[in-house]
């Protein structure tokens, strides 16, 4: 995917991303600016202010599209996707409505010069300062949850003061064996790195699949934070990590109870919408070190976009 080295593009990996048994090791983001409903933290919430780099095949970027949808905030913030296939300098865009920039980049080039580091998407961009506010998923879907009042179009909290310490806790199994559980298995570079990784990635849904017999959602009969950072990878396993990431003991659409919780998540208003199975396959396939020849699978398979029983 590429890296920044003190401001200067290179078509390289960070060497800290790879433990010395193969372990693919994934980098903290690097830009943690907060926003907030009274400016305090140098961000103040306004609409129009600020503007998303994201790609309709990351996962991590789907989070923040769904919390847009979700929070009725897409005439607030605007959203610049990158092409899912073009990656020889990094995210690539056809069309920037806040910056006019065409690679990722030049948004962390231009708010520091000397950046060293990952490019990824979402990036959250301020226009008034002209700096990128926030690069982690986690902390921007949260700022769009709780410092919108008033300018989201619904106040729909999915991080409930009652259920934090609940959510809390699902979501730290869910980053550490699913989320990015299926990217250690699909970037290990060690037979037994990716064994390990496997494993823990199908021990991980099987606890969750037994859960999901019990309750509607993963946190009870609501829907919250948790669902949110899980259905991202759900979509995405059965057209994309079950084969380039080696994630094939069992498809999504192997687990009764994670199917019907995945279908129910898709129908959510405004959700289907930011599903793009297609664009998943093109995406992972077009990932060199996964698939040096570029070939991409002609097929598509999600069965969670079908009606039941079709």
């Amino acid at each position: 995917m590429g890296v920044l080295i003190e401001g200067a593009w290179r078509d390289e990996e960070l060497p800290q991303e790879t433990s010395s048994g193969g372990e693919f090791k994934r980098v903290a983001s690097a830009f943690r600016d907060r926003i907030t409903a009274d400016g305090s933290s140098g961000f103040k919430a306004e609409a129009g202010r600020y503007h998303v780099y994201a790609a309709w095949n990351c996962p991590w970027a789907h989070r923040v599209l769904i919390f847009l949808v979700l929070k009725k905030l897409q005439s607030a913030i605007s959203v610049a996707y990158a092409d899912p296939a073009l990656r020889e300098q990094g995210w690539t865009f056809h069309e920037d409505p806040a910056n006019g920039f065409r690679y990722l980049y030049q948004a962390y080039q231009a708010a520091d010069p000397r950046y060293t580091g990952k490019v990824t998407v979402p990036t959250l961009w301020d226009k008034k300062t002209r700096r990128i506010v926030n690069n982690e998923s986690s902390e921007i879907i949260r700022m769009l949850n709780s410092e919108f009042r008033g300018i989201a179009g619904d106040d729909t909290d999915y991080y409930p003061e009652a259920l934090r310490a609940e959510v809390d806790r699902v979501n730290e199994l869910v980053y550490a064996k699913i989320n990015n559980g299926v990217y250690r298995c699909g970037f290990a570079k060690t037979q037994e790195a990716y064994e390990a990784a496997y494993d823990s990635l199908f021990e991980a849904l099987d606890q969750l699949e037994a859960r999901l017999a019990q309750q509607r959602f993963l946190v009870g009969d609501r829907t919250t934070e948790a669902d949110w950072r899980l259905f991202p990878t759900l979509v995405r396993f059965d057209p994309a990590y079950f084969s380039v990431f080696r994630c094939n003991k069992k498809r999504i659409a192997d687990y009764p109870n994670l199917s019907r919780y995945l279908r129910e998540l898709y129908r959510v208003p405004g959700v289907a919408a930011t599903v793009k199975p297609r664009t998943y396959v093109i995406g992972y396939w077009s990932i060199k070190k996964v698939n040096p020849s570029g070939i991409i699978p002609k097929g598509t398979y999600a069965p969670y976009t079908e009606e039941e029983g079709k």
